[in-house]
């Protein structure tokens, strides 16, 4: 026996941390002759041969067998290594003929353990985890594991009977990379790894950088070859190329959770699965006009009531509506019908599940030791260590993996607040000021900046959009001038206050009135998206039809339609959380389908057709629409009218070639004869009504469109006598050119506001 006996009790007691200085084949002098000497591990095999590919694969020299766990060697003299396989019979007669998974150099570089370690290896989801490759003509699946204070890492998986002595990792280094190739292996292998850390703890956990999971609760890995499938959208990223520039293209998001938008007929208790979805989720987003797709948390998540948002794995599909390919077949099929695909992503915190990566390697490794930099009080989850090289690396190769795996084409990056401020929801004392005594997080500052820039670096055209809830300044302004580099903001502000103003009885609403116009104030210090997501519809919160304060189904709907209305004519891009376009009653259930059956009913679906055509009406009229960011192209036309809850204003171009007016009526009492003010003489066609009886409304309205008096009202020398029906919104457009043009440098000043005979 050539290996030291404490070397092989090493082996057989789970204690070896350098398998590869004795396993596989080595030089070696014995006796004064020189030869090499060939080790195998092998689980459940009584015998075991080693057989030179250069003979010919003759004759096998037998192996002695060291230990009856399956441990061989044997010493082969007067030769140099050569080219081998093991050829071993197990207990119950099978022979297999193997290469030996210790005969392998390792498969990652200097290069790329230097880039992981100072955090700059962008594609290291390339690297790390599980890679199904061949090693010269020899196919397998290369493993790699970051756990820098690991004593010793072993895979474990089906293939060795998950018994960590039989697979033991190397570590690289300095690098706090373990790696292994393992030759045989193919996809659809369950994995773990097994780690010690250096007070003799065993941890079994999943792959980090896992890219298929098995369900819960075994929540293993499974082995995937991600770059196999075959992309058909080829011409959508073209485009979004070329519109790399264009944030002032339509946008209006449909919101999704997937296991819940609509579920099978025929047992209601199972969710659609990827394929089913996607001719199902295109064919209704098209027809209802929305541009994007934005999908709550698909990542691989242990617990659904979660719905998403305490990640398991950070760049896995979850298992719960098919294969990694099958969503890939997803988002292609919504490309291929014109529609952009948004993934919600978490890299603000994770959950403390034992198996993942809380406390991965023994120590804080993902996360900060102390608990008040590392430990999330709202959601009892953990904070990434943004200042850790290796961590930051971890997720920004999380987010560009979603855009080159899955080719999606944006991130919408949740709970940034929480990111960005050291006392995020913590008391005094319950947190530790920056290196400058401030409260801002500067190492979550300086992660967003990178991953910002680099998504556009790499993806010309994808979107990034921060759910940022506070006034931090510049969060939609390039880096390089002391911004976040986000594209896009959610507008949490228009959304809480228009809601606070719609659950008021419409008699109340007068007292409110500030909430509908204080928004203008700051609508242009960031590229708003005006939304109205799942968040609202949750936790006894009610849906948003039933938020609306009128007491009856119709008036509630009336409410809902003429905040539509109002919404979708106003400065910023779109999002409505998928059943509030219907007018869902109940509040959203994540276990249960959308109550698609309230479609049949007329206040539903005159609903459901209103935003519809809100969308065809946005999309397809520039002067809305590529203006969301223009502040030239809005301007108020009475703002003031709190006691009769009427708001006016107008969307123009800065040519004045179109101009639309938008004139609500919050309360359910219908004004005759209320005049306002307009900046161009001539006709004006009512071109959406949100009470005519398509919508489900009670049909008043202005018979398509008045002609412009010479009254001055509002500040304008000219004026429009209208008929508001109650709780509704109306939009005009200027159709007929007044006898000289009117720029608008000549437009009077509004110094006076007046409306001409109101009741």
């Amino acid at each position: 026996m050539l290996i030291p006996e404490h070397e092989l009790t090493a082996f057989l007691g789970n204690r070896q941390a350098n398998p590869h200085g004795w396993l596989g084949m080595h030089p070696v002098e014995q006796a004064g002759r020189r030869g090499v000497v060939v080790r195998a591990f092998v689980r459940a095999a009584k015998s075991c041969a080693v057989v030179d590919l250069g003979a010919g694969g003759t004759p096998a020299r037998p192996m002695e067998l060291l230990a009856p766990e399956g441990f061989f060697e044997v010493f082969i003299p007067e030769r140099e290594v050569f080219a081998y396989q093991l050829r071993y019979e197990t207990a119950w007669g099978d022979i297999h003929q193997v290469h030996n998974a210790y005969s392998f150099l390792p498969t990652l570089s200097e290069q790329d353990l230097y880039l992981f370690n100072q955090g700059n290896e962008h594609r290291i989801y390339e690297k790390l985890g599980a890679q199904p490759r061949q090693l010269g003509q020899v196919p397998g699946v290369s493993f790699a594991v970051w756990a820098p204070n690991a004593t010793r890492v072993s895979l474990v998986g089906n293939f060795n009977g998950w018994d960590p002595r039989y697979h033991p990792m190397r570590p690289l280094g300095a690098s706090g990379v373990w790696e292994l190739f393992v030759p045989g292996l193919h996809e659809g292998e369950v994995y773990k790894f097994t780690l010690w850390d250096r007070q003799g703890v065993m941890r079994m956990k999943t792959d980090p950088y896992g890219s298929y999971f098995e369900a819960p609760p075994t929540n293993a890995a499974i082995v995937f070859d991600a770059g196999r499938y075959q992309w058909n959208d080829a011409a959508w990223l073209a485009r979004r190329r070329e519109q790399a520039d264009r944030l002032d293209r339509p946008m209006s998001i449909y919101e999704v959770h997937l296991g819940s938008w609509r579920r099978r007929e025929e047992d209601a208790n199972q969710p659609l699965n990827y394929r089913e979805l996607a001719p199902a989720l295109a064919d209704y987003a098209v027809e209802m006009g929305f541009t994007h797709i934005e999908l709550m948390p698909v990542s691989e998540h242990p617990f659904t009531g979660s719905w998403g948002y305490q990640v398991t794995g950070y760049f896995a599909p979850t298992h719960r509506y098919g294969s990694p390919e099958d969503f890939q077949y997803f988002v292609d099929q919504l490309h291929q019908r014109g529609l952009g695909v948004i993934l919600d992503w978490v890299p603000a915190h994770f959950p403390r599940d034992s198996f993942a990566l809380a406390g991965f390697d023994g120590t804080h490794l993902y996360e900060h030791a102390d608990p008040r930099l590392g430990a999330h009080m709202d959601w009892g989850t953990l904070i990434f260590n943004y200042g850790r090289h290796e961590v930051r690396c971890f997720l920004v190769a999380s987010a560009l993996a979603w855009f080159d795996r899955y080719h999606i084409d944006g991130l919408r990056v949740d709970a940034v607040a929480s990111m960005l401020y050291l006392d995020y929801s913590r008391k005094e004392g319950e947190w530790v000021p920056n290196k400058f005594g401030g409260r801002e997080n500067l190492e979550a500052i300086a992660f967003l900046r990178q991953i910002n820039g680099l998504v556009h670096h790499y993806y010309p055209g994808a979107v990034m959009v921060a759910e940022e809830s506070t006034s931090f300044p510049g969060v939609c302004h390039p880096a390089s001038g002391g911004g976040l580099g986000f594209d896009y903001k959610w507008n949490m502000g228009l959304m809480h206050d228009t809601l606070k103003y719609f659950q008021k009885d419409p008699i109340a609403r007068q007292w409110e009135h500030s909430k509908l116009t204080f928004g203008m104030l700051y609508q242009y210090s960031e590229n708003f998206i005006t939304v109205y997501s799942h968040d609202e519809v949750v936790h006894l919160k009610a849906s948003l039809l039933g938020k609306m304060g009128a007491g009856s189904i119709a008036g509630k709907a009336a409410s809902l339609r003429a905040l539509y209305g109002y919404v979708w004519a106003y400065p910023g891009k779109k999002l409505l959380f998928m059943g509030q376009e219907f007018g869902q009653r109940s509040e959203w259930n994540h276990e249960a389908s959308l109550d698609w059956h309230l479609c049949r009913q007329p206040e539903h679906e005159g609903l459901r057709l209103l935003v519809r055509d809100l969308n065809r009406l946005y999309a397809g009229e520039p002067t809305i629409s590529a203006n969301d960011f223009n502040p030239a192209s809005f301007r108020w036309v009475n703002c003031n009218d709190a006691a009769q809850s009427v708001l006016s204003f107008l969307r123009l171009d800065e040519a004045m070639q179109t101009c639309y007016l938008i004139i609500c009526n919050f309360t359910p009492v219908m004004r005759h004869d209320y005049g306002v003010g307009v900046p161009l003489a001539g006709f004006w066609r009512e071109v959406l009504n949100t009470d005519s009886t398509y919508y489900g409304g009670g049909g008043e309205g202005n018979q398509g469109g008045r002609a412009s008096e010479e009254a001055r009202a509002d500040g304008y020398n000219h004026s429009l006598v209208l008929t508001l029906p109650g709780l509704s919104t109306l939009i005009f457009k200027w159709t007929e050119p007044p006898p000289r043009k009117e720029s608008v440098a000549k437009l009077p000043p509004a110094k006076k506001v007046r409306s001409p005979r109101r009741k």
